[in-house]
């Protein structure tokens, strides 16, 4: 792979080989693959990739072996100010050079795109993604039934920009590694996957499939089972017992890999003295502040528990003393900004949501509808509608988290009453962390390099330099100022492959929320 630069001799980066196999037909409940092609292996200077598909192949824009982006604005991911006019030169599915287009020599064959007034991203890292879509009260019991989504989701993540996700939580495990392996070998187009085994929880449970624990030996089972076939960490959920969360954190450190948790039952700072390695959602689910918090016991939600988190001081002693802990044992936070304003009774307007009506199944439309319309009918009944300002006081704290040096990521958590979307719920919350406070870099660099760093392959993904892998993504509009340009994503590059962001969206529209 050669350096492009005006002024200086090409340099030969060397970069790992890789080899992919694929050796049978892989099967989920939603998803079938139907069908076995060559895959065509790329070992030496660039990128392990295999040639997608004939079904994918119309989704593709751009495939050329060397392509030059030029004119281009740039947010590099390190949270540096954007630069201007610059050009970037991609080979083999690696960035080869980066630089301004005026000393930047565009290489014989390469193809050019002269994309001028428009802006490139590292592809972002989305840190809490699910595979499923859920629908309120379609269990027994009225219980929360989530639904695999192997067809749309994984496009939608693709198509926002979403070059790698954690799914922060699994109903189906085997049929997200099973989707993770059709990714990976063609098959399916859509974003590197780091799966998270399945749900850790307690009796309470809400959700169907989520895995009850009963114990530390349930927990040691669990964990050695899934981590064998390929989950990267484990999510704890609301209702697990203490001893049953130390068990999982003890358990999984053995095994290398990482726990995250949306708790209740267990307060954060009880969770981080314990040896947790990332904490979802932030203040608004810490329930250590709620004044009806017993020990192993997840709180019920009351105005007197909603009125206890409004009126904590963020630079006051108590969130100063959690943030401090945070950092000191090396807790990352997720900001789900997007999901927790869903619940919001007028955010966003009903009017305004063609987007999700068009790419939701019209069964999980209505469904929507429904539960936006019940939420409406309770605040005009008198009920306090707080969300809004519950998610002022978490910005306030993410803010104050960063500052202090806390590792912030994000991911859109596509739950809550179900208007959260796979993609576009990714493009809001790079909305509102905006909204926040945060600058348009650094908002992009919570969104890929803190992410990546989390992941511990920052020396692969998540910032736009020399060597990295060619994950970008070309947006459509002036970014730096517009932050509403995240939702015009025109070209997704993965591994120097560039996916047709609206074409994508197409291909499910109508499929979200059944398959």
């Amino acid at each position: 792979m050669k350096v492009y630069t005006k002024g200086s001799e090409g340099k030969t980066c060397t970069m790992p080989k890789h080899l992919s196999f694929i050796n049978s037909v892989l099967q989920t409940g939603t998803f079938f693959v139907v069908a076995m092609e060559a895959i065509a292996v790329a070992i030496g200077q660039g990128v392990s990739n295999p040639i997608p598909a004939a079904a994918l192949r119309p989704l593709i824009r751009t495939d050329a072996p060397v392509i030059a982006l030029s004119h281009v604005t740039l947010f590099d991911g390190s949270g540096a100010p954007s630069q201007h006019d610059q050009t970037i030169i991609v080979d083999h599915g690696r960035i080869a050079s980066v630089g301004p287009s005026d000393t930047t020599i565009i290489p014989q064959g390469a193809q050019l795109l002269n994309e001028r007034d428009k802006t490139v991203l590292p592809g972002l890292v989305g840190m809490h993604e699910h595979m499923f879509y859920i629908s309120v009260g379609g269990g027994p019991n009225h219980l929360i039934l989530g639904t695999e989504q192997a067809e749309s989701a994984p496009r939608l993540y693709l198509a926002a920009g979403i070059t790698t996700a954690r799914t922060t939580g699994a109903i189906e495990p085997a049929a997200d590694l099973a989707i993770k392996a059709a990714i990976d070998n063609g098959m399916q187009s859509g974003p590197d996957l780091d799966v998270t085994g399945p749900y850790l929880d307690g009796q309470e449970t809400f959700l169907i499939q989520n895995q009850i624990m009963n114990g530390a030996q349930d927990i040691r089972e669990t964990v050695d089972y899934w981590s064998k076939r390929g989950v990267t960490s484990f999510k704890a959920y609301m209702f697990i017992q203490p001893a049953d969360l130390k068990a999982a954190i003890e358990q999984a450190h053995a095994r290398r890999i990482k726990v995250t948790g949306h708790l209740c039952s267990v307060g954060f700072t009880e969770a981080i003295n314990m040896g947790i390695d990332n904490l979802e959602h932030g203040l608004i689910v810490d329930s250590e502040f709620d004044p009806h918090k017993k020990p192993g016991v997840c709180p019920s939600k009351s105005s007197e528990s909603v009125q206890a988190l409004l009126v904590l001081d963020v630079h006051g002693q108590q969130i100063q003393r959690l943030i401090k802990s945070m950092i000191s044992h090396h807790v990352a936070l997720t900001s789900t900004l997007a999901t927790y304003e869903n619940f919001d009774a007028d955010e966003p307007a009903l009017d305004t949501l063609r987007q999700t009506q068009t790419t939701l199944s019209g069964l999980s439309w209505a469904d929507f509808l429904k539960l936006k319309t019940l939420l409406g009918k309770r605040t005009r009944a008198g009920e306090t509608n707080s969300v809004m300002a519950l998610l002022h006081k978490e910005m306030e704290f993410e803010r104050e988290f960063v500052r202090q040096g806390g590792l912030l990521i994000a991911g859109c958590d596509p739950t809550g009453l179900g208007g959260v979307i796979a993609g576009f719920g990714d493009e809001r919350e790079m909305e509102l962390l905006v909204q926040a406070g945060f600058s348009p870099s650094e908002a992009v660099a919570i969104f890929s390099s803190h992410g990546a760093q989390y992941l511990g392959r920052q020396n692969e993904i998540g910032t736009v330099v020399l060597g990295k892998r060619a994950d970008l993504v070309l947006l459509n509009g002036d970014f730096e100022h517009d932050v509403s340009a995240i939702r015009r994503p025109e070209i997704v590059f993965k591994k120097g492959v560039g996916w047709d962001s609206a074409k994508l969206q197409a291909s499910v529209a109508g499929l979200a929320g059944q398959r």
